[in-house]
């Protein structure tokens, strides 16, 4: 309290000044109608602002948590998509909903990311207690991201597709002739389809999809569209650029993917060639 004191004293004179200040302002505004209006308009306009502040701050902090319960809706659709539906085709085989799942969707969000190295990653707030491991499939809202390389008990490390580590299996979703999905134009906008023979028609704007049966991405997911072709006379291949489905230079919501019958397929297949 003493110390209280020694403070009101020292800033008496100031103190004094706001006091009186406020008195003057209060006959002035009390004794003349065009100053009251004018405080009046000014302090709504004031009050106004701060509400409107308020109101962004507010809908900015709702806004996270609505395109969290998006990006976990998406997902959720995505798994009953993939589990309804087994496309063959031009004919769509719709499968028993008692059936099991062929595949999960779960929701993470991307904490950091680099897109212009020569191999870039991202981490996701979800690790091995969530269930994640490694070679499990990332999806973004609109098409491929990566594959998960690495995850401790809160955290997962995804190789981005915007590097040379690895090649996914893609196809031409008009065509079905499929080739390798390559980084290779230091663009993380853009991306390289190799491996697809001078035969095949391939025109500018055709879409690119999955392949698929790897594990990591379900059939048909986008993945870009075609923007050029070139042909180099030395080579029996097409030089294809894609531009990539997925806006790999912003943060936010991915879905990890589990291949749920992977393990099924792979045995089926290993008796197979077995002698």
């Amino acid at each position: 309290m003493r110390d209280l004191f020694r403070f009101l004293f020292r800033q008496r004179n100031n103190l004094l000044f706001l006091a009186l200040m406020g008195i003057s302002m209060s006959l002035l505004i009390g004794g003349n109608m065009h100053q009251r209006a004018q405080a009046i308009s000014s302090s709504n306009s004031v009050i106004g602002q701060i509400y409107t502040w308020r109101h962004d701050l507010t809908e900015f902090t709702d806004l996270r948590a609505v395109n969290q319960q998006l990006a976990q809706e998406l997902a959720e659709e995505r798994t009953r998509n993939h589990a309804s539906t087994n496309d063959t085709g031009k004919v769509t085989l719709h499968v028993d909903s008692a059936r099991e799942e062929a595949y999960k969707f779960i929701t993470a969000q991307v904490i950091n990311s680099t897109a212009h190295k020569e191999r870039n990653y991202l981490t996701l707030d979800r690790g091995t207690l969530d269930g994640i491991h490694q070679d499990l499939g990332v999806v973004g809202m609109n098409g491929i991201v990566g594959v998960v390389r690495d995850a401790s008990p809160h955290f997962a490390l995804v190789t981005s597709i915007l590097g040379n580590e690895i090649e996914y299996s893609v196809e031409l979703s008009r065509t079905k002739h499929y080739g390798l999905l390559k980084w290779d134009t230091g663009d993380p906008a853009t991306a390289s389809m190799v491996d697809v023979a001078k035969y095949v028609q391939v025109h500018v704007g055709d879409p690119v999809v999955t392949r698929g049966g790897d594990h990591v991405f379900p059939a048909g997911f986008p993945v870009g569209t075609v923007i050029a072709v070139h042909d180099d006379p030395g080579s029996n291949f097409h030089s294809i650029t894609l531009k990539l489905a997925e806006d790999l230079t912003r943060s936010g919501y991915v879905h990890i993917v589990f291949d749920l019958l992977g393990s099924e397929r792979d045995s089926l297949q290993a008796r197979s060639v077995q002698p």
